[in-house]
């Protein structure tokens, strides 16, 4: 049974790294990450907090020095060429930073223009309108949402051809929320752009994703396309007889399971006839097949545990092969 996928082959990369450490002292943030993000996707990046998404997206951004590896932006190395990657790159922090809260917002977004030559007035000022800000309220004096709606004027306007979104909607209310994905998605449409995008809330992303990686104790456990998780990564729902030994030749692609005999339901990870087949060979009874919503694959893979070291059938979830 095929694996995870660990990498993506495609080309070109707008973002590449390789072999990212980065150590906080005697903290591990980041211990060998390979990230693979295809130009003109919209990749969605998941994880437990404290994993090194907001890590990983500093280096990219030159804000933090990683101990090894390397990282490239559109070709360009993000050690070596900082301020031209930064220029290329809009950006939405996961901390609401107050540094400039004396300046009044319509201030804030005119000093922010100032460093970006391709800074779009009109469609400045059109984000502007659609996330009703005030010009006039002091950015230090308003709400965690409303700080967000200019973080995200901010990040736009200059139309960058990659956007780092860390929690992009934290702090925004339900409607707001609605607004500024739908922001995202005609700003997709209208302007070519490539997204990473670090979030809990993955059913936001249902409509925009079309990659999704998952990380885990600093590395990236795996990262596909949207259209191969669909394929490949189901639920079976399926009643099995008294005493169901399971199908042992499925051991290493099970990813989730739920249920008890005699009514189970398993996540697995396989071409869909081979799998049923091999579960109705072990005698189940299938009752569905269903693909998984992106936040239910997420939340499947994040869950999922390897077998203790040693056992039969064990694998590491480092064990992952390098393509699609």
């Amino acid at each position: 049974m095929e694996e995870l996928t660990r990498q993506l082959t495609a080309a070109p990369l707008a973002i590449a790294t390789r072999s990212l450490v980065k150590r906080f002292g005697r903290t591990a943030a980041l211990v060998g990450v390979d990230l693979t993000v295809p130009e003109g996707s919209v990749y969605v990046l998941v994880g437990p907090n404290g994993v090194g998404k907001t890590t990983t997206l500093n280096v990219l951004l030159d804000l933090v020095v990683a101990d090894s590896g390397t990282a490239e932006v559109l070709g360009l190395d993000t050690r070596a060429q900082g301020a031209r990657v930064r220029a290329q790159i809009g950006y939405v922090p996961e901390r609401h930073d107050v540094a400039y809260g004396w300046l009044r917002v319509g201030a804030l977004l005119r000093y922010h223009a100032a460093y970006y030559p391709a800074w779009d007035a009109a469609y400045a000022a059109e984000l502007s309108r659609m996330f009703e800000l005030r010009p006039d309220t002091r950015y230090g004096s308003i709400s965690k949402g409303q700080q967000r709606r200019v973080q995200l004027v901010l990040a736009l306007a200059h139309r960058p051809p990659v956007l780092l979104l860390d929690e992009p909607t934290d702090g925004l209310d339900p409607v707001m929320r609605d607004q500024a994905l739908a922001a995202l998605a005609v700003h997709l449409a209208r302007f070519p752009t490539t997204i990473l995008l670090s979030t809990h809330l993955v059913h936001e992303a249902e409509r925009l994703a079309d990659h999704l990686g998952v990380m885990r104790a600093g590395r990236i456990e795996m990262q596909l396309p949207r259209e191969t998780l669909r394929r490949r990564l189901c639920s079976y729902r399926m009643q099995v007889p008294d005493g169901w030994a399971g199908a042992p030749e499925l051991a290493r692609a099970v990813v989730r399971r739920n249920g008890s005999q005699p009514e189970m339901a398993w996540t697995i990870w396989g071409e869909e006839a081979e799998v049923a087949e091999q579960l109705r060979g072990s005698g189940a009874t299938l009752r569905a097949i269903e693909p998984l919503t992106l936040a239910a694959a997420a939340l499947a893979l994040l869950a999922r545990q390897p077998p203790a070291a040693g056992a039969a059938g064990s694998e590491s979830v480092r064990t992952l092969p390098a393509g699609v």
